[in-house]
């Protein structure tokens, strides 16, 4: 077998010099209008795009952007939705030798004005008129941006600024372009060497500004090489594109993975109906946080309470069945002939209509990464006989480092490094890894990277172990384990995936590092939790007014008092509130990623945490909440402390 073949005909040998810009011009010339390159749903219809027509629309943005003044090494920034403009955007800076850097479609304004000063973004390509508004708001304090991009041209007839140019002009200066030059293009390409600059990523910021990290083409290529030989795709393969292309694990599939095979990539018709647009496409590989798998499990659970008797009873005896048959094969224990045809006439009563319903018919391997899971959701999902398997990683790394094997899922774990990538931990339990994805260091922050980068070694700030089966466990980010009164360590993420196995909550917050005792803040469901008020005919007009209702107070005490079973006396939680919103990215307490910034949620509701660790049964909250479009609004209210029964 040559070298970097799968055995299926792929073959993932990296050239020497070989850059996204080259494999994309490779790929191209392979396929041509002979395959579908990528699908965008418009107007209810799949509108097909082959590989031919990709070509020539990132060709001729390419070549716009040079007639423009793009050179090697200056930054377009990308915000919007997932679309094929925007990719195609991003792989024409790339071709000419820039670098491509996204912005989460829903940053506030000190946000996209922060990426594009520091990054020193020369090109701002944008969706549309909100895209726009923030990029004009901004231009003063972003003296390096030339030109402001736009696409869809819905709102904007009325914008005469100079510094305005649309996408489809930038194609035609483009043309014009290629005919004085017909052959720059493709010497642009051929000019790329693999250790340039492709993409700078901003990191979620938990703790602090969010640092810029520098990846080459050579750490997308690897990266993307090493995941392939684990879990090979093949061309004729779907992806859907739904995650935000500022989310590294979104270019891993898209860019990364999507060159190096070919597969088709999807993009749903609008971020609100990309469920039903999985469902439609059905895909062979997904990639998601766990918060998206956490929502399905969720919608699940809700329709299951709201069935018909005998399709609850179905629905509970198909489950107990797939949960014993994934935990043998969690515990590499043989399934009982019995057991086995249960599970048959399981899926084809329950689990064969529940994978279609979350568009999960034909996947073969489903990825979660970025936060923890619970064991509660990798469970059901196996039970379901979907193959989920962990991701671990960060930016620096291009993605990936650890992943789980089919048919060696622990679910505690994330898994074994893949090919040309070496684990240890450190004598404190810091987790190190080394592999050719690492990337070049934080643009314009030597001291970020002298601690991040020693001796070729990325320190992830994360604490864990590696096992007897020589699998990882990722314990938690190293300022966030948490020290209980007995003396043991513990990882409050742990916690607060078990509680959002619960439908009613949707995010929950753990306290109690070197405290008394542990305690939570709650954030209910809302649909959810109305629904059920609903159903018992409580009053409320508001989130905040249901969350303080005594009824679902008694509620959530119970999906805790569940929680509380299977822990330890020091780890049960004692005490909790319900909050009076939820945690919300545009009021900085969650990243764009949606993980928790616990720093910053603990100095917001400081008088929360300490009337938790006092004899009272209210806390007074006068606080501000930031709508998305920056309005801001005063919340006064007082929340009920529920101590539970230990």
């Amino acid at each position: 077998m040559p070298q970097g073949d799968n055995g299926r005909g792929i073959d993932y040998t990296i050239e020497p010099g070989l850059t996204l810009a080259k494999l994309f011009l490779k790929q191209y010339k392979k396929f041509g209008r002979n395959k579908v390159a990528m699908r965008e749903k418009e107007f209810g219809i799949w509108r097909p795009i082959t590989w031919e027509d990709y070509y020539r629309n990132v060709k001729y943005i390419s070549l716009g952007l040079v007639s423009l003044g793009l050179e090697p090494g200056d930054k377009v920034s990308m915000i919007g939705d997932n679309r094929p403009q925007g990719l195609w955007a991003e792989m024409g800076a790339i071709c000419a030798g820039g670098v491509g850097v996204w912005l989460f479609q829903d940053c506030l304004m000190e946000e996209v004005k922060y990426i594009i000063d520091h990054s020193d973004t020369k090109f701002l390509v944008g969706e549309g008129q909100e895209e726009v508004d923030k990029a004009l708001a901004i231009r003063g304090s972003c003296p390096k941006l030339k030109k402001i991009i736009w696409d869809d041209p819905k709102g904007l007839r009325n914008y005469h600024d100079p510094m305005l140019i649309s996408l489809e002009e930038v194609m035609k200066l483009g043309k014009k372009l290629e005919r004085e030059d017909p052959d720059l293009f493709e010497r642009m390409i051929n000019q790329g060497k693999s250790e340039d600059v492709a993409l700078l990523f901003y990191t979620s910021g938990t703790t602090s500004l969010p640092k810029g990290a520098l990846l080459t083409h050579y750490n997308m290529l690897s990266m993307g090489r090493n995941m392939m030989r684990v879990d090979p795709c093949l061309p004729t393969d779907d992806f859907v594109s739904f995650l935000p292309f500022a989310w590294i694990g979104e270019q891993m599939m898209s860019i990364s993975c999507g060159l190096m095979v070919g597969f088709t990539i999807n993009f749903p018709e609008e971020p609100d109906v990309a469920g039903e647009n999985i469902r439609e496409i059905g895909p062979h590989t997904m990639f998601a946080p766990p918060r998206m798998y956490e929502q399905m499990v969720r919608t699940v659970q809700v329709k299951h309470l709201d069935a018909a008797p005998i399709k609850r009873a179905i629905y509970s005896w198909a489950m107990k069945t797939g949960y014993r048959a994934a935990n043998l094969k969690f515990d590499k224990q043989p399934i009982p002939l019995s057991l086995s045809i249960a599970n048959k006439i399981a899926y084809l009563l329950c689990f064969k209509k529940l994978r279609d319903h979350l568009g999960l018919s034909r996947i073969r391997n489903a990825y979660t990464g970025g936060a923890a899971m619970g064991p509660d959701h990798f469970r059901f999902f196996h039970s379901l006989g979907v193959n989920l398997k962990q991701i671990y990683g960060q930016t620096e790394i291009a993605g990936i480092s650890v992943l789980h094997r089919t048919g060696h899922i622990k679910f505690d774990t994330v898994g074994t490094p893949i090919p040309e990538t070496e684990i240890k931990i450190t004598e404190d339990g810091e987790i190190l890894a080394k592999s050719p994805s690492v990337f070049l260091g934080y643009y314009k922050n030597e001291e970020a990277t002298r601690t991040t980068l020693v001796d070729g070694w990325l320190y992830s700030g994360d604490k864990g172990y590696i096992d007897d089966d020589g699998h990882l466990v990722v314990f938690d980010r190293s300022k966030d384990v948490m020290t209980l009164s007995d003396g043991k360590i513990f990882s409050p993420q742990f916690l607060e995936t078990r509680i959002k196995f619960s439908p009613y909550i949707k995010d929950a917050w753990i306290i109690g590092d070197k405290r008394r005792y542990v305690t939570a803040v709650v954030c209910i469901d809302y649909a959810v939790v109305g629904k059920w008020a609903d159903e018992r005919n409580l009053n409320y007009t508001s989130y905040p007014e249901l969350s303080q209702k005594i009824e679902v107070y008694e509620l959530v005490s119970k999906q805790l008092q569940e929680v509380n079973k299977d822990l330890t006396r020091a780890a049960k939680i004692w005490k909790f509130v319900n909050l009076y919103k939820e945690f919300d990215a545009d009021d900085d307490e969650l990243t764009r990623t949606r993980k928790l910034r616990r720093a910053f949620v603990e100095q917001r509701y400081q008088d929360i945490l300490t009337a938790l660790y006092q004899d009272v049964e209210t806390v007074h909250m006068d606080t501000n909440i930031t709508y998305e479009d920056g309005r801001v609004s005063q919340i006064k209210t007082d929340l009920r402390i529920l101590q539970l029964d230990i």
